[in-house]
């Protein structure tokens, strides 16, 4: 093995430690007792292991329901924003039309807008519409802050596919809609996948706006749930973490789900 490569693979292998050391110390966190938690100094790695933390903090809170708040306001976004951007995408990269240019810019502009500095016009806005603290509110609002991206991501896709494949299609007696499904669609597989991948991510992890505008302990997702565990009068510092982590698995799940289309679509066409 070359020097270089030997070099190239100890900074990898550093790297990806230094990224992996924040999960490591959750999880140890997650396995200590509440004592030494509170015992100062503490260790890194716990005298006591307690596994059972990941059972009790099914049963001392109400984490479940948080999980299945996230899952629907999760998915219900993502599925919106799909549907919305899938069209208006394919539109204006297929059609020349005045404004069109306006329009791209427009929506990546509001890119720059971040839910914390519009989070007080937000809501105004569900009080005015009677949609606080409902998920109703939330699907809406992490649709609305995720939509344009995907539309500017899947509009580049659908720029780089050829019109001849859809002229192809017209012959063959496919109309818009076959071409589209038949067609482009499976050529941008891969900038789909994106846009579900991070309408799906951002939308679990949204916390400014779900804090804001839900109250009830049953309409909470799993963000405004975690910090509750440590308030000014407790502190459990091994459920916060165990939660956190319990958070990390819908995610990888949709990645082991997801990952085949998305390779699949980057190396399609790659081999004659």
């Amino acid at each position: 093995m070359r020097p270089r490569t030997i070099v190239l693979t100890g900074v990898g292998w550093l790297v990806a430690l230094i990224f992996l050391m924040p999960y490591a110390q959750m999880l140890l966190t997650a396995l200590k007792p509440e004592p030494e938690l509170t015992r100062s100094p503490g260790g890194y790695v716990p005298q006591h292991w307690k596994f059972g933390n990941f059972v009790d903090v099914w049963s001392q809170s109400d984490i479940w329901q948080s999980i299945q708040v996230s899952l629907i306001v999760s998915a219900v976004a993502t599925l919106v924003t799909l549907v919305c951007a899938l069209p208006a995408a394919y539109y204006t990269a297929r059609n020349r039309f005045r404004g069109r240019g306006a329009f791209l810019l427009l929506v990546l502009v509001t890119q720059m807008f971040a839910p914390t500095a519009l989070v007080v016009g937000i809501f105004r806005e569900m009080v005015a519409l009677n949609l606080t603290d409902t998920l109703l509110a939330l699907i809406l609002v992490n649709s609305a802050f995720n939509l344009p991206f995907c539309v500017w991501i899947l509009h580049g896709y659908f720029a780089s596919i050829p019109r001849e494949l859809e002229e192809a299609a017209f012959l063959d007696g496919a109309g818009r809609l076959g071409a589209l499904t038949r067609v482009t669609l499976p050529i941008s597989m891969p900038g789909v996948v994106t846009a579900v991948v991070y309408t799906f991510i951002s939308a679990w992890n949204e916390y400014i706006v779900a804090l804001t505008i839900s109250s009830s302990p049953n309409r909470k997702p799993l963000t405004v749930a975690i910090p509750s565990f440590v308030t000014l009068y407790q502190e459990h510092w091994q459920f916060l973490f165990a939660t956190s982590l319990i958070a990390i698995v819908p995610v990888v799940i949709l990645f082991v789900f997801i990952e085949r289309y998305l390779v699949g679509g980057l190396t399609a066409g790659s081999v004659k």
